[in-house]
This record gives C-alpha cells, structure tokens and sequence, in this order.
C-alpha cells in the first residue's frame, strides 16, 4: 500500500480525527486490514461492521498487535478512557471505497498502470488467477486473494498495491444491480472481461435478465480507448458489445464467425487430454497460432483459458508470452477442481467452492471423462440462491448424473434433496442414489464404500461445506479423528456473484 497519513485519510474520506490522530495529522500507514490479527506497525485497521461480529470490538486487538490507526463509525476507547487514534466516519465500508479510488488514482498518476476487471456467474477466479500468472512475467502484478470480489474484497485487493505496481487485476462480484457499477467506478478499469450469464443467485437478482443487466455495468464501464473482452459463446454476453463505448473482442471455442464484425479470439480444435486438461490452439486475431496444454481440469476451462488469454492480448501481451504462460497453469485457489490421487488409489476432484447449474452439469461431465473404466461418486451438495427454480434445478441435476452414468451419487443436506429425487425419478434405484443429511453421514457412506480406483467428486456451493468432507478424504481422515479446520474468510469480504 503506498503510504498516507491519518490527515490525507480524513481528507478522503471527509472523516474527523479522533484520538492522538487529532494531536498527530501526520501519523503515516502502509497497509490496511479488517482482520485484527493482520494488524501490525503502521497498519490501520478499518472497523467494518460484519455478518457475524462487529470490527470495532476488535481495535483493542488490533492496536495491541500493533496497529497505528483505526478507521470507525464512533470513537473507541481502550480499558483506561482513551479514545484510539484514528478517523471516524459515517460508513466505514464506503470509507474503504473512496480510500482504494485514491490510490488508484495515484498509483495512475505516478507511471504506467493496466486495471482488468473480471465479472461473470462463473470462473472469475480461475480466469483472475490465470491472467496473474501471465502478466507477472512483465510487471508487478496484484491480484485478489482468493475471491475477494466485493465492496470489501476490492478495495483490501487494491490496498496490497504500492509504488510500481504494473498490472492490477480485480474480481468484481455482484448480489444486485449498481455493484459492479461501485467497483468500476472506484477502479475505472481499462480492461473488461466478461465470462458468462448464469443462473446462480437468479432468485437474489429477480431473474437471469437481470443477472445479465449486473454483469454489463461492466462493459459500460470501460472508456472508448479501452477494451471489452466478451463470451462470443453466451448470447446474453456477446449482446453486450452494444453496452460500451470500448472496444470489442470476443472468444470463442465455435469454429462459426460471430456477428457483429469484432476482433475474435478463438479456441481451434478444442478438447481435453488423457487427464482431462484443456487442450487447444489459440488463434489470435493477428491470425497467429499458438498451442495451450492446460493444467486446469475440466473442458469447461477452455472459457476461462480464452478470456485471460483475451485480457492479456488487450494489455499488450505478446500471443506466444500468453500461450506460453497459459500453459501448464494449475488452479491457484483452493477448491476449484482440486485434484489429489491417493496412494491406495482413489482420486478425489474437491469443487466445492461454488455451484450453480452451469457449473454442476460442467463438473459432473468432468466426472464422467475422467472415470471412464473407473467407478465415479459424486458427492452433491445444495445450489444456494436459486429462488423460486431450486427444487427444478436441483431436481435436473439428479437427472443429468443418471444420464451421464455416474455409478454413485451422494447427496447432502436437506437444501438439495430434489437431486435425489430427480435421480430416482431417473431411474436411480436401490443404492446409486442415497440422500443423507450432513457431511459426517456421507464420509461414513464413502469410509464404507469407496474402493482402489474409484474417483469422487465433490461438489456444492460454499455454505453447504463440502470443500471441508472432500478435504478429508482427500487426506483419508477417518470419521472419528479431527476433521480439517473449517475455517474461510470473512465471506462479506468476498462480494457476490
């Protein structure tokens, strides 16, 4: 974080000094944190309110770790009266808002900066990880931790950017309309990128329609000198090249010529290796050709591979540094197609960071390439956020595990019953479809039932849990010795969709 004093910090965000700030304007910071286990000297620590607890019975905390100011919605005192130095203001969260647009705008003012925003109902992680790890090889790059994605998530990402910083890649999450509008706004983006329209969270948005009108807040972002890179394969996407004054560039795994007379980035002869990898030849619009051996899981990366390959191209990166460093690229964020074969030779894909319909039907197609002569489970787990479409979805998704054969499906938890029950309408009988009520009950199913060779899936939204159970059998924890630390992320941090 480039340094500013608490006087510069109540200047942005019209806040009033408090505490020996008042006494000391010039009292400088470096970093920022909501956590006040991160704070440490010359940190200010931001007392946002949460969805659990609230930060400002953390400043004491955080002071004692360290922390040389605290940005609050009311003064705070320690044990003996003393208010702690620091900036009060009337939302802390707003704050942290206009705190990330200034040192944008500094970081603009000092040399060459590239800002890429990401949005989309799936892959926005993978694709930010992946763009990371191409532009790192030409400049100091910062990107989200995990999938912090938010009004939170955002700024705490620009926040770790300092004097030098080349590229700044930022997920934008959403849970209605006008939030990616916050983030463009607090970022201004030079570089679009939008994956795809799904139907996660529709019940939250008031319709996938609406979902769409989210997601290209971020086209009409992006200023006529910049870029808009679309999904030419989504129809509620590619129509978004009529929302910006940007230009356009699509990508697309069709060998058909999209409409619209854009710039196009393609995947030639698409597919997936023995393991399942993504593998293509990357057609630039150059007409350059380059060939990608993924090492993601799942065809249904070959999207993502092309939109940070896109995002990369409009920064200016070279299309045989982009192939070249798409290559062999591994998820870097847990829980995303994670794979581990044990030694007695089970193989479990944990997935279980996020699901909607779109995501579950790619992973169960996953399950079924990759365990082809192999017996497959899929451990399914509730869609959060469908409204009123939950139990059909749910119920879909049961039958399109029979259709695609998988040998034994689990599923967990009250919330996504209709699976099951979609299954057995399917034709699931006897025990290829069992439903259980938490995860404990399904590790002792799969302790009972899983045999050298099989491979399981594991697969649900976040607050379902899964990624946990898939953790330990993963390592092959037994039902009754200590479970993995269930612990995440303050998910406020994180945004939305």
């Amino acid at each position: 974080m480039i340094e500013l004093n608490a006087a510069e910090i109540a200047a942005i965000t019209g806040g009033a000094l408090v505490g020996a700030a008042a006494a000391d304007p010039n009292i400088p910071v470096t970093s920022a944190t909501t956590d006040s286990r991160e704070a440490h000297e010359h940190t200010l620590f931001i007392a946002k309110p949460g969805e659990v607890s609230d930060g400002h019975l953390f400043v004491g905390r955080a002071f004692e770790s360290g922390a040389s100011l605290a940005l609050t919605e009311r003064p705070v005192s320690d044990d003996g009266g003393t208010v702690y130095p620091g900036i009060v203001v009337p939302d802390a969260v707003a704050a942290m808002g206009e705190i990330a647009a200034e040192i944008v705008r500094r970081l603009r003012a000092e040399g060459p900066l590239t800002v890429i925003g990401i949005t989309g109902s799936a892959g926005k992680t993978t694709t930010k990880d992946l763009l990371a790890g191409i532009l790192a090889r030409h400049g100091q790059t910062v990107a989200p931790m995990g999938s912090y994605n938010g009004e939170v998530g955002v700024p705490l990402t620009i926040f770790t950017a300092g004097h030098g910083t080349r590229y700044l890649v930022v997920e934008m999450g959403a849970t209605g309309i006008g939030h990616i509008s916050y983030l463009a706004d607090m970022v201004r983006p030079d570089i679009g990128v939008v994956l795809c329209v799904g139907t996660a969270h529709a019940g939250e948005f008031g319709g996938v329609e609406n979902i769409a009108r989210a997601k290209g807040e971020l086209a009409e972002a992006i200023a006529p000198e910049g870029t808009v890179v679309l999904n030419g394969d989504d129809i509620r996407v590619a129509a978004m090249d009529k929302r910006t004054t940007g230009q356009v560039l699509l990508f697309t795994s069709s060998a058909d010529e999209l409409p619209g007379g854009h710039k196009t980035l393609r995947a030639v002869d698409a597919g997936t290796d023995s393991q399942g990898r993504p593998v293509f030849t990357l057609r630039f619009p150059d007409g350059s050709e380059h060939r990608v051996e993924s090492g993601l899981i799942g065809a249904h990366h070959t999207a993502n591979l092309l939109a940070a390959a896109g995002a990369a191209w409009a920064a200016g990166i070279a299309p045989a540094d982009i192939a070249a460093g798409l290559s062999g690229q591994k998820a870097a964020s847990r829980w995303r197609m994670e794979r581990t074969d044990r030694p007695d030779g089970v193989t479990v894909i944990n997935d279980a960071y996020n699901a909607n319909p779109e995501s579950m039907r790619a992973a169960l197609r996953t399950l079924a390439e990759l365990g082809k002569g192999r017996r497959t489970w899929a451990v399914l787990g509730e869609m959060l956020e469908l409204g009123a479409e939950s139990v059909t979805e749910h119920d879909s998704i049961g039958r399109y595990a029979v259709r695609l054969n998988i040998s034994k499906l689990i599923v967990v938890g009250t919330g996504a019953r209709a699976l099951h029950t979609g299954a057995v309408m399917e034709g699931s009988w006897g025990d290829e479809s069992q439903f259980v009520q938490t995860p404990e009950e399904a590790q002792a199913v799969l302790e009972a039932g899983l045999e050298p060779g099989d491979i399981v899936l594991f697969k649900s939204s976040n607050g379902a849990g899964l990624r946990f159970l898939g953790d330990r059998i993963a390592l092959n924890t037994p039902l009754e010795g200590p479970a993995a630390a269930e612990t995440s992320a303050d998910s406020s941090s994180r945004g939305g969709l």
